[in-house]
């Protein structure tokens, strides 16, 4: 797939994996729809982006609220005529044990993380199947596939991300829709890195057998490549330096 001129939507597009997918997106040519609950970050990508010429627009999202969701597309589709891939991306995370886990947050982290990409890719389905193509790239976790201690709804959140996609790409194979899942290990990040962490941070990098933690950029490149290979439908890749070979 020949990514110049194609449509993209890119959830929690203003920062980290989303980001740096955005770029790699528009360095291949194609238009993006950065979407973010962070509005002064969304407009800052946006302004910066369009300053080096590329063609893309902010749009503030919440992907917990279906009707904003839908909205989304919308704009997408009044815009630039038409969605060629959605990649649901936005996700947040509760670390704590869950026998004090309060139902709020468990709540909030079901609705971003899986509900979110229901409503991306119902709706962007919607639209993919007017125009008889287009792909769905979900962003799950290594804690999709291994537990982790005090990570109980991120985990079942992400885990349930790997199902829905593998669901999705049976669904809607013959319809010319493929959907797939990145799942990276620990990424360097605002909040994940060693001033931050401490001596946690060599903990999490002693997890990776590659040694060290991974970058945005390597996981936005396995984007693009799930995004550009015509043959891959139900995947889910782990970009995380051997953590799940373990």
């Amino acid at each position: 797939m020949e990514l110049k001129g194609k449509v993209a939507v890119v959830t929690g597009g203003a920062s980290g994996i989303g980001l740096a997918t955005v770029k790699a997106f528009t360095a291949k040519g194609a238009k993006v729809v950065i979407a973010d609950f962070d509005e002064d970050g969304g407009k800052a990508t946006e302004r910066e982006l369009k300053d080096h010429g590329a063609d893309v627009f902010f749009a503030k999202t919440d992907v917990a609220v279906e009707n904003q969701v839908k909205s989304l597309v919308k704009q997408t589709v009044d815009h630039y005529g038409k969605i060629d891939i959605m990649f649901n991306n936005a996700g947040v995370g509760v670390q704590g044990q869950t026998h004090e886990l309060s139902d709020e947050d468990y709540q909030k982290v079901i609705s971003i993380n899986q509900n979110g990409v229901f409503y991306g890719s119902k709706y962007a389905v919607q639209e993919m199947l007017k125009s008889g193509s287009g792909v769905i790239v979900n962003t799950s976790s290594i804690l999709g596939t291994v537990g982790e201690p005090s990570a109980f709804a991120y985990n079942a959140s992400k885990g349930a991300v790997n199902l829905m996609t593998k669901s999705l790409a049976l669904q809607y194979a013959e319809k010319n829709i493929r959907v797939n899942a990145v799942a990276p290990g620990y990424i360097e990040s605002g909040l994940v890195n060693k001033e931050k962490l401490g001596e946690f941070y060599n903990g999490l990098v002693a997890k990776h057998p590659m040694g060290r933690i991974g970058n945005p950029d390597e996981v936005a490149h396995t984007v693009v490549f799930l995004c550009e290979n015509d043959f891959i439908t139900g995947t889910i890749v782990h970009v995380d330096g051997g953590y799940t070979a373990q």
